[in-house]
């Protein structure tokens, strides 16, 4: 007799589970989380000369956007020669600009631990991939919260 009342029991919470986790709406995917933007201007190098304190800043703010949100080998590229063309246009200085190009070549690597590493607005370890729709709509709506 008892058992029979807890087989009753159980059965009966069994069907109320089913019934209930039938009802339950599924998780939704959660949007990719990237860090709100953010730039020191030409991280571990000077921003200008010392009579134009920020002659090429713009162009290493430019360079922080493409490295924040990353994307691939190719993308990270052309980020690196928009900043070389950048600032030889602003300095006229082919020997800076390329030291700077050879410099962000060398240590912005994805893998690089570092604050200024290809793709720092994601979790570590992301290295070079494409970014996805929905990063890529997180990462527009992150820009357009960026002020000028």
């Amino acid at each position: 007799m008892r058992s029979s009342r807890i087989f009753r029991a159980a059965l009966s919470l069994l069907c109320a589970g089913s019934l209930l986790g039938g009802c339950a709406t599924p998780p939704r995917p959660r949007a990719p989380a990237i860090r709100p933007f953010a730039s020191d201007g030409c991280s571990l190098f000077p921003d200008g000369t010392y009579e134009k304190k920020a002659l090429w800043r713009d162009c290493c703010v430019e360079h922080d956007i493409a490295y924040w949100q990353g994307g691939t080998e190719a993308q990270r590229r052309d980020a690196d020669q928009r900043l070389y063309d950048c600032v030889l246009e602003k300095t006229g200085d082919a020997a800076l600009a390329k030291t700077m190009y050879d410099a962000v070549r060398v240590w912005g690597a994805p893998l690089f631990p570092s604050w200024y590493r290809w793709g720092y607005g994601w979790r570590y370890g992301r290295a070079y991939q494409p970014l996805s729709t929905a990063e890529q709509q997180a990462v527009d709506a992150a820009i357009s919260q960026i002020d000028p």
